[in-house]
């Protein structure tokens, strides 16, 4: 048993889940001040206020969090943090005026880490994606969604997804596992688009589904990549072998992304930059959840998501890092938060729902993480020394982690 004591304030407290938090109870952040945690069985067993602890809460591990707080760790669902390799000079070429497309055009951006994966072995690919993974558990991040997309090739996707399963397997996070083979258009295929969705549909998914690499599928639906008619025929076959989508919409244009992520009944849309009044009625009743990636417009210097007219709308937000090396290259949920606070105008309620119990929907896993609720998952970070949790997200730059606690086990 482990049991944390005089926690200055326990975050984001529910006596039952909730599969989500919208509109406006997302600025209603449930707290107790001077309160305990007792984790027994990797699960959460009892809190409560200091005044009313059991004296039998105080046998075991005790770890006195005076002065600190204790939240749920983030759950980071949307990143593509298996890759080869980086993209500094790209980055360069940014700075020197290029846009985000100016570069793919040249066969840069995806196309270029797509190059670098299939050159590199499976073995080296893990190894190169280890040391992300102990790096976000470090700032405070207990699941992450993991996607494909960088092979582009049946041999190459397969590679990618091994590597995820492996990291699930020898890792303390929970990973859920996204196949996103049309994630670009190969060069060889630029002349003939639906060729390679057909490769999608016809080799790629079933060499997936019958070695059970991935939770879920997704699309790059937007200009330039793929159309709502190339998404609508990789979903139907996806829905063959039980994947649900979570769909990259709307990131360049209003593509009709989101609409068709509506559609088909996705576990999230990504991105969503380009997002009216249309586009928030659909979501509107939808079981699906708007995830923004502030660190992503951010680093490409794009417009931002409207974040402030989904929440008064009543839809729920998510937000995700988008780790990756082209675009987003950070998994720190904390400057993501902040990112929402500065950028998107989010207070610093709505920015840890957004983070935590929201992004546990965007991967399917609110049912056991997200939240500090008897019952679920102890995947929970305390703080170092803090005044308030408005602190998180106001310190951009700050380390704040002192302990990560997942599976009910101390990790660092």
């Amino acid at each position: 048993m482990l049991t944390i004591t005089n926690i200055k304030t326990l975050v984001l407290v529910e006596q039952e889940a909730r599969k989500w938090v919208t509109g406006p109870d997302m600025s209603n952040l449930k707290t107790i001040e001077d309160s305990f945690l007792c984790i027994e069985n990797g699960l959460i067993k009892d809190l409560g206020t200091m005044s009313a602890i059991s004296p039998s809460r105080l046998t075991g591990t005790v770890i006195d969090a005076a002065g600190k707080l204790v939240l749920p760790a983030y759950c980071d669902s949307h990143t593509h943090l298996v890759y080869a390799g980086s993209r500094e000079m790209e980055y360069v070429d940014k700075i020197k005026g290029l846009s985000y497309e100016d570069i793919a055009r040249r066969g840069g951006g995806i196309l270029n880490s797509a190059k670098l994966l299939n050159q590199t072995s499976e073995e080296d690919l893990y190894l190169q994606s280890l040391p992300r993974i102990q790096e976000i558990i470090k700032m405070g991040t207990g699941a992450v969604e993991i996607k494909s997309g960088y092979g582009l090739t049946l041999d190459g996707e397969l590679k990618m997804l091994r590597v995820i399963r492996r990291l699930a397997e020898e890792t303390p996070l929970t990973i859920k596992s996204t196949f996103l083979g049309a994630h670009a258009i190969p060069q060889e295929y630029k002349n003939n688009p639906s060729k390679y969705v057909d490769l999608v549909i016809n080799e790629m998914l079933p060499a997936v589904a019958y070695e059970d690499l991935a939770d879920y599928v997704d699309v790059f639906c937007d200009r330039g990549f793929f159309t709502v008619e190339d998404t609508e025929r990789i979903l139907m076959a996806a829905m063959k072998y039980g994947l649900r989508p979570k769909i990259h919409a709307n990131e360049l244009d209003y593509s009709g992304g989101i609409q068709v992520g509506v559609k088909y009944n996705a576990l999230s849309v990504d991105h969503l930059e380009y997002t009216g009044p249309e586009e928030i009625n659909a979501l509107l009743g939808s079981e699906t959840m708007p995830t923004l990636l502030p660190g992503a417009s951010f680093f490409l210097n794009m417009i931002n998501p409207p974040a402030r007219d989904m929440i008064d709308a009543g839809l729920p937000v998510a937000l995700a890092s988008d780790f990756n090396p082209g675009s987003s290259p950070s998994g720190n949920m904390k400057l993501v938060m902040s990112f929402g606070c500065v950028n998107l105008r989010m207070t610093p309620e709505e920015v840890i729902h957004a983070a935590t119990i929201n992004g546990a929907y965007a991967m399917g896993v609110q049912d056991e993480l997200g939240s500090i609720c008897i019952g679920k998952k102890a995947n929970v970070f305390i703080t170092k020394p803090i005044p308030n949790y408005q602190f998180l997200p106001y310190a951009y730059g700050s380390d704040l982690v002192e302990t990560v606690i997942l599976n009910g086990g101390i990790i660092s």
